[in-house]
């Protein structure tokens, strides 16, 4: 599921200004990212299942993991695991808890981002 109502995709920042702002609310920057792109993962577990709401950047000057590098926002998005397969985006239907969860946490760091 994608959050296209959430202004946040074509943002550019710089990447220590995203890091901070993701990881202030709980986004985790951990494996998830090469020289040119990065993910900041929130996990959420809900009677059983296991979602992650990815916020996808990738550099459009300088390289990943340096603070000055320059990176861009894309559409943020939620999907739900299945062991052992993966993280499934489409044709999935979501509870309106994490959906509603999922839009403050988006919300929260667009403020964050909007703030610096």
């Amino acid at each position: 599921m994608k959050f296209e109502q959430i202004n946040l995709a074509d943002k550019e920042v710089k990447f220590e200004t995203l890091r901070h702002a993701a990881e202030s609310i709980g986004l985790v920057h951990a494996g998830q990212w090469d020289y040119e792109r990065v993910t900041f993962d929130y996990k959420i577990v809900n009677q059983g299942d296991t979602y992650y709401l990815r916020v996808p950047a990738y550099a459009i000057k300088g390289d990943i993991p340096h603070d000055d590098a320059i990176v861009k926002l894309m559409t943020p998005i939620l999907g739900k695991h299945y062991y052992p397969h993966g993280v499934e985006y489409d044709g999935e239907t979501f509870p309106k808890s994490i959906i509603d969860k999922c839009a403050k946490k988006l919300e929260l760091l667009n403020t964050n981002l909007e703030a610096k």
